[in-house]
């Protein structure tokens, strides 16, 4: 053989392997873009608007719960600790506690002196309830109905210690307290029918008509007050007082609270500190603010089992949206599509359904939120993790519903796809 001859047959295996591959490179599938995927993705819920809409309520159903219960426990939180730094969280209040005897103890009547004389208290209050002195709106009431309203003896300076404001009208001092003039808490006022304070507006205490001077607004750190017919110091000793107080209110410098707290009771009832009670507020409103957690998680929860019956409502409608469009499987798989395809066809029509009802349901919790703040005269805060989270669990929940039914679809072989009715 030649050279000639071996050149032409080197030539020839060229040509043969060059026309094999360039063959491969024909034979092989197209790959999809980003826009396409989408697309091809798109076709399901576009050709069944209204089971796409239906299924992505689900969802949307489940992440406006959470979004709304995060939203509105983050609002009531922000308008929480907004009271207690305009209120401040210094408040300490001294009241009798037990005998050992069991019967109730009293305080002595120098114990706001002593406890004023405390280095780091800044100002001390406080009132003393007035035995048998019932607060009645007329005469005509049985004497059995009392609605719970107290008569205490107050201190002028009683609304400065406590942080509590006027409604209506104006607060006792040095000359009214000697007279029988009155100021009642906000649900007193409530429950005597009084919405506004004056001259011509009386109260029956005890046998005595008082003058209603004033209203008080809501006191958030002495709810006790919000029930009570406060009056002056010496206004009460003309009734049935004693002159003991009942309740002593201090201010305190907010580093020294915790030592001020431990020795107020020897402070005010030097023979006795074990029956004197030393309590803080704005432990309360604290407390309050706990449970209102614990209520959000118990809350939180009902919102993740709506979103997982969303999730099984979308995993559902999928497997049926594979058994309806057998057809058009088979035909793409005809037409050159591989089983990755399919399966990215199927998965990202499950996430795209899932985002649709992650977007709408963090849109309307978001809704929920702003009105029920804004109805409560709160600032609306929404985490922007309740947000952002809401939305990614609606997608690992949408990629974990449509998974199997994505599967299942790239498993039908072209034949059996076309051959279904």
């Amino acid at each position: 053989m030649n050279d000639d001859s071996v050149h032409q047959i080197r030539t020839g295996a060229a040509e043969t392997h060059g026309h094999r591959a360039q063959s491969a490179r024909e034979l092989r599938a197209a790959r999809l873009g980003v826009r396409d995927v989408v697309r091809v993705g798109a076709v399901g819920l576009r050709t069944r608007p209204t089971r796409a809409f239906l299924s992505a309520l689900g969802i949307a159903i489940g992440i406006a719960a959470m979004v709304a219960v995060v939203g509105i426990s983050s609002s009531s939180r922000a308008e929480l600790d907004g009271q207690l730094d305009a209120l401040g969280t210094n408040l300490l209040t001294v009241t009798p506690g037990t005998r050992l005897t069991g019967e109730q103890a009293q305080l002595p009547l120098t114990a706001e002196a002593m406890v004023g004389r405390i280095a780091p208290v800044r100002a001390e209050s406080a009132v003393g309830k007035v035995d048998d002195a019932s607060v009645y709106r007329t005469g005509k009431i049985p004497d059995v109905e009392t609605n719970g309203i107290i008569a205490y003896a107050a201190r002028t300076n009683l609304l400065d210690t406590i942080g509590a404001g006027i409604r209506s009208g104006k607060w006792i001092d040095a000359a009214t307290g000697n007279f029988p003039a009155t100021v009642l808490g906000a649900s007193a006022a409530e429950r005597l029918g009084i919405t506004k304070a004056g001259p011509d507006t009386q109260v029956l205490i005890g046998n005595t008509w008082f003058t209603v001077l004033g209203i008080l607004a809501p006191a958030a750190l002495a709810p006790e007050l919000d029930s009570a017919a406060l009056m002056g110091w010496p206004a009460a000793a003309k009734l049935s007082f004693d002159g003991h107080p009942t309740t002593i209110y201090t201010r305190s410098d907010d580093a020294q609270v915790a030592a001020v707290r431990s020795v107020l009771g020897a402070t005010a009832n030097p023979e006795a500190p074990n029956e004197v009670e030393v309590s803080r507020p704005s432990d309360a409103l604290a407390a309050k603010q706990a449970a209102g957690q614990a209520f959000t998680g118990l809350l939180l929860g009902l919102g993740a089992v709506a979103l997982l019956v969303g999730g099984v409502g979308v995993a559902n409608i999928m497997v049926i949206s594979v058994l309806e469009r057998r057809t058009e499987i088979g035909l793409r798989r005809s037409l050159g599509a591989t089983r990755g395809q399919i399966r990215t066809q199927f998965l990202t029509e499950s996430l795209l359904l899932s985002a649709l009802g992650g977007v709408g349901g963090a849109l309307l919790g978001s809704a929920v939120t702003a009105t029920y703040a804004s109805y409560q005269n709160w600032l609306t805060v929404i985490p922007l993790w309740a947000l952002t989270g809401g939305v990614v669990a609606t997608l690992v929940i949408g990629a974990l519903a449509g998974l199997y039914p994505a599967v299942r679809a790239s498993r039908l072989s072209p034949t059996e796809a076309l051959a279904t009715p």
